[in-house]
Protein backbone atom coordinates (compact mmCIF):
# COMPACT_ATOMS: atom_id res chain seq x y z
CA UNK A 1 0.00 0.00 0.00
CA UNK A 2 1.26 3.44 -0.64
CA UNK A 3 0.81 6.63 1.72
CA UNK A 4 -1.76 7.47 0.65
CA UNK A 5 -3.75 3.98 0.44
CA UNK A 6 -2.64 4.13 4.14
CA UNK A 7 -4.14 7.58 4.78
CA UNK A 8 -7.22 6.15 3.29
CA UNK A 9 -7.40 3.13 5.46
CA UNK A 10 -6.54 5.21 8.57
CA UNK A 11 -9.79 7.74 8.14
CA UNK A 12 -11.72 4.67 8.13
CA UNK A 13 -10.45 3.05 10.65
CA UNK A 14 -11.54 6.91 12.51
CA UNK A 15 -14.83 6.61 11.15
CA UNK A 16 -15.15 3.21 12.66
CA UNK A 17 -14.31 4.18 15.73
CA UNK A 18 -16.12 6.66 16.35
CA UNK A 19 -19.39 4.90 15.09
CA UNK A 20 -19.06 2.27 17.68
CA UNK A 21 -17.68 4.52 20.48
CA UNK A 22 -19.42 7.81 20.25
CA UNK A 23 -21.96 7.16 22.84
CA UNK A 24 -20.17 5.63 25.39
CA UNK A 25 -17.74 8.75 24.95
CA UNK A 26 -20.50 10.98 25.90
CA UNK A 27 -21.60 8.42 29.13
CA UNK A 28 -17.67 8.82 30.38
CA UNK A 29 -18.63 12.94 30.48
CA UNK A 30 -16.63 13.40 27.30
CA UNK A 31 -18.40 15.07 24.13
CA UNK A 32 -19.25 13.22 20.99
CA UNK A 33 -16.43 15.29 18.58
CA UNK A 34 -14.08 14.21 20.43
CA UNK A 35 -14.41 10.31 19.19
CA UNK A 36 -13.84 11.68 15.76
CA UNK A 37 -10.45 13.47 15.76
CA UNK A 38 -7.76 11.47 14.83
CA UNK A 39 -4.82 10.48 17.69
CA UNK A 40 -6.80 13.02 20.07
CA UNK A 41 -9.23 10.34 20.45
CA UNK A 42 -6.99 7.68 21.59
CA UNK A 43 -5.44 9.99 24.28
CA UNK A 44 -9.03 11.04 25.45
CA UNK A 45 -10.06 6.93 25.20
CA UNK A 46 -7.04 6.51 27.66
CA UNK A 47 -8.59 8.88 30.17
CA UNK A 48 -11.96 7.00 29.83
CA UNK A 49 -10.68 3.29 30.52
CA UNK A 50 -8.04 4.50 32.89
CA UNK A 51 -4.82 3.95 31.34
CA UNK A 52 -1.81 5.54 30.79
CA UNK A 53 -1.60 7.71 28.12
CA UNK A 54 2.00 6.86 26.54
CA UNK A 55 -0.32 3.93 25.13
CA UNK A 56 -1.20 6.02 22.47
CA UNK A 57 2.16 5.70 21.19
CA UNK A 58 2.21 1.91 21.22
CA UNK A 59 -1.18 1.89 19.20
CA UNK A 60 0.96 3.61 15.95
CA UNK A 61 4.21 1.07 16.15
CA UNK A 62 3.48 -2.21 13.53
CA UNK A 63 3.37 -5.34 14.95
CA UNK A 64 3.33 -3.89 18.23
CA UNK A 65 -0.56 -2.02 17.54
CA UNK A 66 -1.55 -5.83 16.62
CA UNK A 67 -0.97 -6.70 20.49
CA UNK A 68 -2.46 -3.32 22.00
CA UNK A 69 -5.91 -3.18 20.21
CA UNK A 70 -7.21 -6.49 21.57
CA UNK A 71 -6.08 -5.35 24.99
CA UNK A 72 -7.68 -1.61 24.15
CA UNK A 73 -10.95 -3.10 23.70
CA UNK A 74 -11.21 -5.31 26.58
CA UNK A 75 -10.34 -2.76 28.44
CA UNK A 76 -13.02 -0.43 26.84
CA UNK A 77 -15.45 -3.09 27.78
CA UNK A 78 -14.19 -3.08 31.34
CA UNK A 79 -14.47 0.37 31.31
CA UNK A 80 -18.45 0.05 31.05
CA UNK A 81 -19.26 -3.09 33.31
CA UNK A 82 -18.62 -6.08 30.83
CA UNK A 83 -15.77 -7.89 32.09
CA UNK A 84 -16.95 -11.51 32.47
CA UNK A 85 -14.64 -13.93 30.53
CA UNK A 86 -17.48 -14.14 28.14
CA UNK A 87 -17.66 -10.29 27.38
CA UNK A 88 -13.51 -10.45 27.10
CA UNK A 89 -13.61 -13.42 24.44
CA UNK A 90 -16.73 -11.71 22.53
CA UNK A 91 -14.05 -8.20 22.28
CA UNK A 92 -11.36 -10.39 20.78
CA UNK A 93 -13.15 -12.84 18.41
CA UNK A 94 -15.35 -10.05 16.93
CA UNK A 95 -12.49 -7.41 16.11
CA UNK A 96 -13.50 -5.01 18.87
CA UNK A 97 -16.64 -4.80 16.80
CA UNK A 98 -18.51 -6.18 20.25
CA UNK A 99 -18.37 -2.29 21.79
CA UNK A 100 -20.89 -1.54 19.05
CA UNK A 101 -23.09 -3.72 21.16
CA UNK A 102 -22.09 -1.64 23.96
CA UNK A 103 -22.83 1.61 22.38
CA UNK A 104 -26.06 1.39 21.17
CA UNK A 105 -27.73 -1.75 22.82
CA UNK A 106 -27.84 -1.52 26.54
CA UNK A 107 -27.70 1.44 28.82
CA UNK A 108 -24.84 0.51 30.54
CA UNK A 109 -22.86 3.81 32.76
CA UNK A 110 -19.00 4.02 33.02
CA UNK A 111 -17.01 2.79 35.42
CA UNK A 112 -15.49 5.61 36.82
CA UNK A 113 -12.10 4.96 38.87
CA UNK A 114 -12.63 1.41 38.43
CA UNK A 115 -9.87 -1.02 39.97
CA UNK A 116 -7.05 -2.00 37.59
CA UNK A 117 -6.20 -5.19 39.26
CA UNK A 118 -6.66 -8.30 37.51
CA UNK A 119 -9.82 -10.12 39.18
CA UNK A 120 -8.17 -13.86 38.87
CA UNK A 121 -4.94 -15.38 38.87
CA UNK A 122 -5.42 -16.10 35.70
CA UNK A 123 -6.14 -12.39 34.28
CA UNK A 124 -3.03 -11.35 36.38
CA UNK A 125 -0.82 -14.09 34.17
CA UNK A 126 -2.60 -13.02 30.72
CA UNK A 127 -1.62 -9.34 31.67
CA UNK A 128 1.69 -10.37 32.33
CA UNK A 129 2.40 -12.23 29.32
CA UNK A 130 0.89 -9.31 27.12
CA UNK A 131 3.25 -6.55 27.94
CA UNK A 132 6.31 -9.01 28.33
CA UNK A 133 5.27 -9.66 24.57
CA UNK A 134 4.98 -6.39 23.68
CA UNK A 135 8.31 -4.89 25.39
CA UNK A 136 10.04 -8.04 23.47
CA UNK A 137 8.27 -7.78 20.60
CA UNK A 138 9.46 -3.65 20.33
CA UNK A 139 12.82 -4.64 21.55
CA UNK A 140 13.28 -7.39 19.14
CA UNK A 141 12.18 -5.35 15.81
CA UNK A 142 13.53 -2.17 16.68
CA UNK A 143 16.95 -2.10 18.92
CA UNK A 144 18.42 -5.81 19.16
CA UNK A 145 17.62 -9.09 17.62
CA UNK A 146 19.22 -12.84 18.41
CA UNK A 147 20.31 -14.30 15.05
CA UNK A 148 21.80 -17.53 14.69
CA UNK A 149 24.77 -18.35 12.04
CA UNK A 150 23.47 -21.81 10.03
CA UNK A 151 26.50 -21.79 7.06
CA UNK A 152 30.54 -21.66 7.42
CA UNK A 153 30.42 -18.99 4.80
CA UNK A 154 32.15 -16.31 7.05
CA UNK A 155 33.90 -19.94 9.15
CA UNK A 156 36.88 -18.97 11.57
CA UNK A 157 35.36 -15.11 12.29
CA UNK A 158 31.57 -16.57 12.79
CA UNK A 159 31.44 -20.37 13.73
CA UNK A 160 28.38 -22.65 12.60
CA UNK A 161 26.58 -22.76 15.92
CA UNK A 162 27.62 -18.77 16.84
CA UNK A 163 24.37 -17.10 18.38
CA UNK A 164 24.64 -13.20 17.76
CA UNK A 165 22.62 -10.48 19.40
CA UNK A 166 22.25 -8.16 15.97
CA UNK A 167 21.71 -4.20 16.67
CA UNK A 168 19.13 -2.43 14.56
CA UNK A 169 20.28 0.84 15.33
CA UNK A 170 23.38 1.60 14.67
CA UNK A 171 22.08 1.48 10.36
CA UNK A 172 18.75 2.36 11.91
CA UNK A 173 15.84 0.34 12.40
CA UNK A 174 13.76 -1.00 9.55
CA UNK A 175 9.86 -0.22 10.22
CA UNK A 176 8.29 -3.14 9.60
CA UNK A 177 6.76 -3.45 6.04
CA UNK A 178 4.65 -6.47 7.02
CA UNK A 179 2.15 -4.98 9.23
CA UNK A 180 0.46 -7.91 10.34
CA UNK A 181 2.22 -11.02 11.76
CA UNK A 182 2.99 -13.02 14.84
CA UNK A 183 5.28 -11.00 17.32
CA UNK A 184 8.84 -11.94 17.60
CA UNK A 185 8.91 -14.59 14.26
CA UNK A 186 10.12 -14.40 11.07
CA UNK A 187 7.94 -15.45 8.22
CA UNK A 188 6.77 -19.16 9.89
CA UNK A 189 4.73 -20.17 12.90
CA UNK A 190 6.85 -22.18 15.88
CA UNK A 191 5.75 -25.68 14.83
CA UNK A 192 3.19 -25.34 12.46
CA UNK A 193 5.57 -23.84 10.22
CA UNK A 194 2.98 -22.17 8.16
CA UNK A 195 4.50 -19.29 6.11
CA UNK A 196 2.06 -15.92 7.01
CA UNK A 197 3.25 -15.15 2.98
CA UNK A 198 1.69 -16.47 0.29
CA UNK A 199 3.95 -18.53 -1.87
CA UNK A 200 1.58 -17.30 -5.36
CA UNK A 201 2.02 -14.30 -6.67
CA UNK A 202 -1.17 -14.48 -8.54
CA UNK A 203 -3.10 -15.25 -5.33
CA UNK A 204 -1.09 -12.92 -2.58
CA UNK A 205 -3.10 -12.80 0.26
CA UNK A 206 -4.90 -9.82 2.72
CA UNK A 207 -1.43 -9.69 4.99
CA UNK A 208 0.23 -8.85 1.39
CA UNK A 209 -1.76 -5.95 0.24
CA UNK A 210 -2.01 -4.27 4.07
CA UNK A 211 1.90 -3.93 3.35
CA UNK A 212 3.56 -0.55 4.53
CA UNK A 213 5.98 1.49 2.24
CA UNK A 214 10.13 1.03 2.75
CA UNK A 215 10.63 3.19 6.26
CA UNK A 216 13.59 3.91 8.34
CA UNK A 217 14.20 5.32 11.79
CA UNK A 218 17.59 7.46 11.55
CA UNK A 219 20.84 5.50 12.34
CA UNK A 220 23.85 6.94 14.02
CA UNK A 221 26.32 4.99 11.70
CA UNK A 222 27.10 4.12 7.95
CA UNK A 223 28.08 0.52 6.69
CA UNK A 224 31.48 0.86 6.36
CA UNK A 225 33.98 -0.96 4.49
CA UNK A 226 34.28 -4.73 5.51
CA UNK A 227 31.97 -4.66 8.37
CA UNK A 228 29.69 -7.67 9.02
CA UNK A 229 26.09 -7.23 7.89
CA UNK A 230 22.97 -8.93 8.35
CA UNK A 231 20.67 -8.51 5.38
CA UNK A 232 17.34 -10.15 3.87
CA UNK A 233 18.34 -12.16 1.07
CA UNK A 234 17.49 -9.96 -2.14
CA UNK A 235 17.00 -13.03 -4.34
CA UNK A 236 14.56 -14.80 -1.90
CA UNK A 237 11.74 -14.70 -3.79
CA UNK A 238 13.17 -15.54 -7.06
CA UNK A 239 12.67 -19.32 -8.84
CA UNK A 240 16.14 -19.08 -9.71
CA UNK A 241 19.37 -17.06 -8.80
CA UNK A 242 19.04 -14.52 -11.47
CA UNK A 243 15.52 -14.87 -11.83
CA UNK A 244 13.25 -16.59 -14.28
CA UNK A 245 10.84 -14.81 -16.25
CA UNK A 246 9.90 -17.40 -18.11
CA UNK A 247 8.27 -18.87 -14.52
CA UNK A 248 6.33 -18.71 -11.51
CA UNK A 249 8.50 -17.04 -8.83
CA UNK A 250 7.74 -16.38 -4.80
CA UNK A 251 6.67 -13.29 -3.21
CA UNK A 252 8.18 -12.40 0.47
CA UNK A 253 8.20 -8.76 1.27
CA UNK A 254 11.66 -7.22 1.84
CA UNK A 255 10.96 -7.79 6.10
CA UNK A 256 10.42 -11.48 5.41
CA UNK A 257 12.95 -12.96 3.14
CA UNK A 258 15.63 -15.17 4.60
CA UNK A 259 18.09 -13.16 6.67
CA UNK A 260 21.39 -13.78 5.74
CA UNK A 261 24.91 -12.41 7.07
CA UNK A 262 28.31 -11.28 5.20
CA UNK A 263 31.10 -8.97 4.81
CA UNK A 264 30.66 -5.73 3.53
CA UNK A 265 33.82 -5.73 0.92
CA UNK A 266 32.21 -3.24 -0.62
CA UNK A 267 30.18 0.02 -0.28
CA UNK A 268 28.40 2.61 -2.47
CA UNK A 269 30.52 4.21 -5.16
CA UNK A 270 33.51 1.34 -5.29
CA UNK A 271 35.03 0.27 -8.22
CA UNK A 272 35.54 -3.64 -6.93
CA UNK A 273 37.50 -6.48 -8.62
CA UNK A 274 38.58 -10.16 -7.57
CA UNK A 275 41.87 -11.01 -8.70
CA UNK A 276 43.17 -14.86 -8.18
CA UNK A 277 41.06 -14.81 -5.29
CA UNK A 278 42.01 -11.50 -3.20
CA UNK A 279 39.56 -8.67 -3.51
CA UNK A 280 40.75 -5.39 -5.04
CA UNK A 281 38.81 -2.07 -4.34
CA UNK A 282 39.84 0.92 -6.54
CA UNK A 283 42.73 -0.74 -7.80
CA UNK A 284 44.14 -1.03 -4.56
CA UNK A 285 44.06 -5.14 -2.78
CA UNK A 286 42.08 -4.43 0.28
CA UNK A 287 43.30 -4.86 4.03
CA UNK A 288 40.69 -7.08 5.57
CA UNK A 289 40.64 -6.25 9.58
CA UNK A 290 42.93 -8.55 11.72
CA UNK A 291 39.96 -11.06 12.52
CA UNK A 292 39.17 -12.17 9.27
CA UNK A 293 39.95 -15.18 7.83
CA UNK A 294 39.49 -15.67 4.31
CA UNK A 295 40.40 -19.21 2.86
CA UNK A 296 40.26 -21.38 0.02
CA UNK A 297 40.34 -24.64 -1.16
CA UNK A 298 43.79 -26.09 -1.85
CA UNK A 299 44.91 -29.83 -2.51
CA UNK A 300 47.12 -31.45 -0.17
CA UNK A 301 48.95 -34.65 -1.12
CA UNK A 302 49.89 -36.57 1.77
CA UNK A 303 51.09 -39.41 -0.86
CA UNK A 304 48.21 -41.61 0.87
CA UNK A 305 49.74 -41.12 4.10
CA UNK A 306 46.78 -40.10 6.96
CA UNK A 307 45.87 -37.17 9.20
CA UNK A 308 46.13 -37.94 12.55
CA UNK A 309 43.84 -36.12 14.88
CA UNK A 310 46.22 -34.46 16.50
CA UNK A 311 47.50 -33.00 13.05
CA UNK A 312 44.11 -31.98 12.25
CA UNK A 313 43.57 -30.16 15.62
CA UNK A 314 47.72 -28.27 14.84
CA UNK A 315 46.35 -26.39 11.52
CA UNK A 316 42.49 -26.16 12.65
CA UNK A 317 41.31 -28.38 9.99
CA UNK A 318 37.40 -27.77 9.95
CA UNK A 319 36.39 -28.38 6.87
CA UNK A 320 37.83 -30.76 3.70
CA UNK A 321 37.42 -34.24 1.87
CA UNK A 322 39.17 -36.02 -0.18
CA UNK A 323 39.82 -36.65 -4.47
CA UNK A 324 41.95 -39.17 -5.97
CA UNK A 325 43.19 -40.01 -3.18
CA UNK A 326 44.34 -36.10 -2.29
CA UNK A 327 42.91 -34.11 0.41
CA UNK A 328 40.90 -30.95 -0.30
CA UNK A 329 40.69 -29.00 2.71
CA UNK A 330 39.49 -25.11 2.98
CA UNK A 331 42.44 -23.33 4.72
CA UNK A 332 43.46 -19.58 5.23
CA UNK A 333 46.86 -18.73 3.35
CA UNK A 334 48.76 -18.55 6.76
CA UNK A 335 47.47 -22.12 7.31
CA UNK A 336 48.47 -23.10 4.00
CA UNK A 337 51.68 -22.07 4.61
CA UNK A 338 52.57 -23.76 7.96
CA UNK A 339 51.12 -26.40 6.83
CA UNK A 340 54.08 -27.00 3.44
CA UNK A 341 56.36 -27.03 6.04
CA UNK A 342 55.38 -29.93 7.68
CA UNK A 343 57.09 -33.01 6.67
CA UNK A 344 54.06 -34.90 5.85
CA UNK A 345 52.73 -33.04 3.11
CA UNK A 346 54.11 -33.44 -0.50
CA UNK A 347 52.91 -30.80 -2.50
CA UNK A 348 50.05 -28.28 -1.53
CA UNK A 349 48.10 -26.05 -4.06
CA UNK A 350 45.13 -23.47 -4.02
CA UNK A 351 42.32 -24.19 -5.90
CA UNK A 352 41.80 -21.35 -8.34
CA UNK A 353 39.57 -20.98 -11.76
CA UNK A 354 41.81 -19.20 -14.10
CA UNK A 355 41.01 -15.43 -15.87
CA UNK A 356 38.25 -16.16 -18.61
CA UNK A 357 36.81 -19.06 -17.06
CA UNK A 358 33.31 -18.46 -17.30
CA UNK A 359 30.54 -19.56 -14.56
CA UNK A 360 27.35 -18.97 -15.28
CA UNK A 361 26.45 -19.01 -11.44
CA UNK A 362 28.60 -15.62 -11.23
CA UNK A 363 27.05 -12.37 -11.32
CA UNK A 364 25.63 -11.03 -13.97
CA UNK A 365 25.41 -14.74 -15.46
CA UNK A 366 26.20 -12.95 -18.80
CA UNK A 367 28.37 -14.68 -21.47
CA UNK A 368 29.94 -11.31 -22.39
CA UNK A 369 31.10 -11.40 -18.92
CA UNK A 370 33.84 -14.17 -18.84
CA UNK A 371 34.08 -14.53 -15.00
CA UNK A 372 34.57 -16.59 -12.03
CA UNK A 373 34.08 -16.49 -8.04
CA UNK A 374 38.04 -16.27 -8.82
CA UNK A 375 38.35 -14.16 -11.53
CA UNK A 376 35.76 -11.23 -11.46
CA UNK A 377 35.24 -7.53 -12.38
CA UNK A 378 35.59 -4.76 -11.88
CA UNK A 379 32.38 -3.61 -11.58
CA UNK A 380 30.94 -0.32 -10.11
CA UNK A 381 28.90 -0.64 -6.79
CA UNK A 382 25.70 1.85 -7.14
CA UNK A 383 25.93 5.11 -4.73
CA UNK A 384 22.34 6.81 -4.62
CA UNK A 385 22.42 9.89 -6.61
CA UNK A 386 24.98 8.88 -9.59
CA UNK A 387 23.84 8.34 -13.11
CA UNK A 388 25.26 5.82 -14.48
CA UNK A 389 25.16 5.37 -18.91
CA UNK A 390 23.16 2.00 -20.13
CA UNK A 391 23.70 -0.14 -23.40
CA UNK A 392 23.98 -3.14 -23.84
CA UNK A 393 26.99 -4.01 -22.11
CA UNK A 394 25.90 -2.21 -18.93
CA UNK A 395 22.07 -3.27 -18.46
CA UNK A 396 23.05 -6.57 -17.27
CA UNK A 397 24.91 -5.52 -13.95
CA UNK A 398 21.69 -3.23 -13.46
CA UNK A 399 18.30 -5.00 -14.60
CA UNK A 400 17.73 -5.71 -11.66
CA UNK A 401 18.15 -2.84 -9.75
CA UNK A 402 16.08 -0.66 -12.52
CA UNK A 403 13.27 -3.60 -12.44
CA UNK A 404 12.85 -5.07 -8.92
CA UNK A 405 14.44 -2.56 -5.94
CA UNK A 406 13.22 0.35 -7.58
CA UNK A 407 9.83 -0.38 -9.13
CA UNK A 408 10.28 0.60 -12.72
CA UNK A 409 9.20 -1.34 -15.55
CA UNK A 410 11.95 -2.37 -17.62
CA UNK A 411 11.81 -3.39 -21.27
CA UNK A 412 15.12 -4.25 -23.13
CA UNK A 413 13.85 -4.96 -27.47
CA UNK A 414 16.33 -4.76 -29.74
CA UNK A 415 19.27 -3.38 -27.97
CA UNK A 416 16.92 -1.04 -26.88
CA UNK A 417 16.41 -0.25 -23.09
CA UNK A 418 12.65 1.37 -21.59
CA UNK A 419 12.03 2.45 -18.80
CA UNK A 420 8.26 2.99 -17.67
CA UNK A 421 7.60 2.95 -21.35
CA UNK A 422 10.34 5.84 -22.07
CA UNK A 423 13.50 5.05 -24.28
CA UNK A 424 16.65 5.63 -21.44
CA UNK A 425 20.22 5.60 -22.37
CA UNK A 426 21.26 6.37 -18.56
CA UNK A 427 19.29 5.32 -14.85
CA UNK A 428 19.97 8.04 -11.33
CA UNK A 429 20.26 5.66 -8.57
CA UNK A 430 17.45 5.97 -6.11
CA UNK A 431 19.74 4.26 -3.37
CA UNK A 432 22.48 2.71 -1.67
CA UNK A 433 24.08 -0.83 -2.88
CA UNK A 434 26.96 -2.98 -1.15
CA UNK A 435 28.95 -6.31 -2.20
CA UNK A 436 28.46 -8.59 0.24
CA UNK A 437 30.89 -11.57 0.58
CA UNK A 438 31.88 -14.23 2.91
CA UNK A 439 35.16 -14.58 4.26
CA UNK A 440 35.41 -18.68 2.99
CA UNK A 441 35.31 -17.30 -0.33
CA UNK A 442 34.71 -20.87 -2.95
CA UNK A 443 32.04 -21.80 -0.01
CA UNK A 444 30.55 -19.23 0.40
CA UNK A 445 26.51 -18.36 -1.64
CA UNK A 446 26.84 -14.67 -2.03
CA UNK A 447 26.91 -11.41 -4.37
CA UNK A 448 28.63 -12.81 -6.50
CA UNK A 449 25.98 -15.09 -6.99
CA UNK A 450 23.33 -12.52 -6.61
CA UNK A 451 24.63 -9.02 -7.16
CA UNK A 452 24.08 -5.93 -5.28
CA UNK A 453 22.80 -5.54 -1.78
CA UNK A 454 20.08 -2.30 -1.31
CA UNK A 455 20.55 -0.73 1.50
CA UNK A 456 16.45 -1.38 2.40
CA UNK A 457 17.34 -4.96 2.77
CA UNK A 458 19.62 -4.22 5.35
CA UNK A 459 18.32 -5.31 8.68
CA UNK A 460 21.66 -4.26 11.32
CA UNK A 461 24.95 -5.15 12.23
CA UNK A 462 26.13 -7.87 14.68
CA UNK A 463 27.62 -6.61 17.49
CA UNK A 464 27.87 -9.91 20.20
CA UNK A 465 28.04 -13.61 19.94
CA UNK A 466 25.98 -14.42 23.34
CA UNK A 467 26.03 -18.25 23.13
CA UNK A 468 27.75 -20.67 21.02
CA UNK A 469 27.91 -24.21 20.31
CA UNK A 470 29.31 -27.05 18.62
CA UNK A 471 26.76 -28.48 16.26
CA UNK A 472 29.06 -31.44 15.72
CA UNK A 473 28.72 -32.42 19.46
CA UNK A 474 25.78 -34.25 20.70
CA UNK A 475 23.54 -32.94 23.47
CA UNK A 476 21.42 -35.73 24.38
CA UNK A 477 23.08 -36.31 27.69
CA UNK A 478 24.17 -33.46 29.64
CA UNK A 479 27.61 -34.09 29.89
CA UNK A 480 27.95 -33.84 26.07
CA UNK A 481 25.85 -30.63 26.39
CA UNK A 482 28.17 -29.22 28.74
CA UNK A 483 31.18 -30.16 26.12
CA UNK A 484 29.45 -28.88 23.40
CA UNK A 485 29.25 -25.02 24.84
CA UNK A 486 32.24 -22.80 23.45
CA UNK A 487 32.66 -21.08 26.51
CA UNK A 488 35.41 -19.00 25.32
CA UNK A 489 32.93 -17.59 22.53
CA UNK A 490 30.41 -16.51 24.57
CA UNK A 491 30.01 -13.00 25.00
CA UNK A 492 32.55 -11.65 22.74
CA UNK A 493 32.47 -8.74 20.46
CA UNK A 494 31.59 -9.63 16.50
CA UNK A 495 33.75 -6.50 15.39
CA UNK A 496 37.19 -5.11 16.69
CA UNK A 497 40.94 -6.16 16.62
CA UNK A 498 42.86 -8.91 18.35
CA UNK A 499 41.81 -12.03 19.97
CA UNK A 500 38.30 -11.74 21.13
CA UNK A 501 37.56 -10.96 24.70
CA UNK A 502 34.76 -12.76 26.84
CA UNK A 503 32.80 -10.53 28.90
CA UNK A 504 30.80 -13.45 30.28
CA UNK A 505 31.67 -13.20 33.71
CA UNK A 506 30.83 -9.98 34.08
CA UNK A 507 27.19 -10.74 32.50
CA UNK A 508 27.18 -13.53 35.46
CA UNK A 509 28.01 -10.90 38.22
CA UNK A 510 25.35 -8.62 36.49
CA UNK A 511 23.06 -11.35 36.84
CA UNK A 512 24.21 -12.11 40.21
CA UNK A 513 23.84 -8.74 41.38
CA UNK A 514 20.45 -8.14 40.21
CA UNK A 515 19.27 -10.89 41.57
CA UNK A 516 21.28 -10.72 44.96
CA UNK A 517 19.51 -6.95 44.95
CA UNK A 518 16.09 -8.29 44.13
CA UNK A 519 16.38 -10.76 46.86
CA UNK A 520 17.32 -8.09 49.30
CA UNK A 521 15.09 -6.15 48.59
CA UNK A 522 11.81 -8.38 49.41
CA UNK A 523 13.37 -9.31 52.46
CA UNK A 524 13.13 -5.83 53.86
CA UNK A 525 9.56 -5.42 52.33
CA UNK A 526 8.87 -8.45 54.04
CA UNK A 527 10.28 -7.47 57.05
Amino acid sequence: MTFFEWFIFFLIVQVVHFLGTWKLYVKAGRQAWEAAVPVYNAVVLMQIINRPKWWVILLFIPIVNLLMFPIIWVETCRSFGFNKRLHTILAIITFGFFIYYINYFTNTKHKEGRSLKPQSNLGEWVSSISFAIIAATLVHTYFMQPYTIPTSSLEKTLWVGDYLFVSKFHYGARVPMTTVAAPMVHDTLPVIGKSFISDDTDKEGFLNKLSLPYMRVPGFQKIKRNDIVVFSWPVDSLASMWGDRSGKHTYKPIDKRTNYVKRSVGIPGDSLEVRNGYVFINGKKTVLPDRANPQWFFEVDTEGKQFSQAFIKRYNVREGGTRDGKYILNLTDDEAAAMADNSLVKSITKELKPAGFYDKAVFPHNPQYKWSSDNFGPIYIPKKGVTVALDSKSIPFYEQIIGRYENNNLVVMNDKIYINGKEANSYTFKQDYYWLMGDNRQNSLDARNWGYVPFDHVVGKPVMIWLSWDPNISIFNFSDKIKSIRWDRMFTTVHGSGEPVSYLWVVILLFASYFGYSFYKGRKKTD
